[in-house]
């Protein structure tokens, strides 16, 4: 089951896509990977929604990759003796420690690493900020602030601090327990929320140990003025743009989005953009146009994925988000402005044998008729490579190893394709070309590009390329057999 496009597709899995049919229909529709989102279900429903995906895989023969979306910690204020209070523009609010309950004067806020982070000035937002304050003053249990946005404030309402560094860690208690369970089931990326600094990334590293990949959330300001370290340490970034929109002008989004997903593709580390991109499907069959220009944008921009969250989740219309995102996508990659685009964009730093093989294959592809890019890879680090030179052709990855099969899905472009270990080039090739054909690439008259490492079965190791014919005959006849 092939793909016409190359951009993939993150549908979150929840109460409306919640059996085996309606998750079939999903990946029949263009669902490539699908998201377990842990701040909803207990591990019970997690564990069920895992073994579907995995059920369809075997059924299809196909990997799908699985993301398991940690919650991150959340800071919330306390409760109200009326569950709620207004407060006005202009008026002072105090947050403190105090468990009593609020009213128009004050809340608690039971999270004392904020107080000893705050500074005068600051700014405290309130329900996805909805309510903005000024902190005037503070201390080790309370801070002082003048109303900028007032409005109705509720019982554990969300409280960001854009402003600040938290000395939070990005991992709370429970998703150190959700970590560790996905891990064991075996999901093949990790979603980091609330990542703030590189270090935050290397602890969950470390607590994984090597069971699944890494992503990074960028929702934070202080994780997109670290980016670049936190790239570094991250196998791949979700530009998360809910709280990111919160806590950044909201006009700021747009020019995040397109930078952050330029320094990933440059890092050849794949790269999703989520949040609302087709938010009004929750309720309508139908998306507005301003919906399907902000997906097409993130194509257009050369975006590995792009994500729906509540749309598969927990929308009337599960399917048919699939099937619009699907469609928007095919449309915009047969726009010639697309591969303009995409072209113009291709600044990738080549320092090692292996880009220049996957540099070398790209115009070989694009120079002569030639149907595919065939890359034999044991750890998926070629086949990112060649998915940031962003080819005219597709890509089929082949690996004997089912994580790796699994975690590249995600990537641009990347047709992936669990095949036997091989230990001579010519197998390698033959193999190549029967995964070309089989799955409607290329037929007996056309060609492919093969690249591999010598020796086989050494991640890093990509030191080979052939132009192949995709008859068999050919190919022994070539090799002297």
């Amino acid at each position: 089951m092939r793909r016409h496009r190359n951009v993939k597709i993150v549908a979150t899995l929840g109460p409306a896509s919640d059996d085996y049919d309606v998750v079939r229909k999903l990946f029949e529709a263009g669902a490539d990977v699908f998201r377990l989102n842990m701040s909803h279900g207990g591990h019970d429903e997690i564990r069920a929604r895992h073994n579907i995906i995995r059920d369809i895989e075997r059924d299809t023969g196909r990997p799908i990759a699985i993301l398991a979306d940690l919650q991150g910690p959340k800071l919330r204020c306390g409760t109200f003796e009326d569950d709620f209070a207004e407060i006005e523009d202009g008026q002072k609010f105090r947050f403190d420690l105090d468990d009593a309950p609020g009213d128009e004067t004050r809340v608690q806020l039971p999270h004392k690493e904020i107080f000893e982070a705050l500074e005068a000035g600051a700014t405290l937002l309130v329900n996805d900020g909805k309510l903005r304050l000024r902190v005037d003053a503070c201390g080790p249990d309370f801070a002082d602030c003048t109303v900028i946005t007032g409005g109705t404030i509720s019982n554990r309402k969300g409280v960001n601090v854009p402003d600040v560094v938290l000395p939070v860690a990005a991992l709370s208690e429970k998703d150190r327990k959700d970590l560790e369970f996905v891990c064991e089931l075996g999901v093949d990326w990790l979603a980091l929320s609330f990542v703030q600094r590189p270090s935050d990334v290397e602890e969950a590293r470390e607590l994984a140990r090597g069971r699944a990949a890494i992503l990074s959330k960028i929702e934070k300001p202080a994780a997109v003025d670290a980016f670049d370290a936190i790239l570094a340490v991250s196998d791949g970034i979700m530009v998360a743009r809910g709280d990111l929109g919160v806590e950044c002008p909201v006009q700021a989004v747009p020019p995040i989005q397109k930078r952050l997903t330029r320094k990933c593709r440059a890092a050849a580390k794949p790269v999703i953009v989520a949040t609302q991109m087709l938010e009004s499907m929750i309720e309508s069959p139908m998306p507005t146009r301003a919906e399907v220009s902000d997906v097409a944008t993130a194509i257009y921009e050369g975006a590995d994925a792009v994500m729906l969250s509540a749309e598969s989740a927990a929308g009337q219309y599960p399917i048919e988000a699939v099937q619009t995102m699907n469609a928007v996508a095919e449309q915009v990659e047969g726009d010639t402005t697309y591969r303009e685009i995409i072209e113009a964009s291709r600044h990738a730093e080549r320092s090692t044998t292996a880009d220049g093989i996957v540099a070398a294959a790209r115009e070989i592809a694009e120079t002569a008729d030639i149907k595919a890019i065939c890359v034999f890879s044991h750890s998926g680090s070629t086949a990112l490579k060649v998915s940031r030179e962003r080819p005219r052709v597709p890509i089929i990855t082949l690996t004997p190893v089912t994580e790796t099969a699994r975690r590249i899905v995600l990537s641009w472009g990347v047709h992936s394709v669990l095949t036997q270990p091989v230990e001579r080039f010519k197998f390698a090739v033959v193999s190549a070309v029967r995964a070309a054909k089989a799955s409607g690439f290329a037929g007996s008259e056309d060609q492919v590009v093969v690249t591999a490492g010598i020796p086989f079965n050494v991640a890093g190791s990509t030191n080979i390329l052939r132009v192949a014919p995709c008859d068999e005959r050919l190919i022994f006849g070539a090799e002297g057999d």
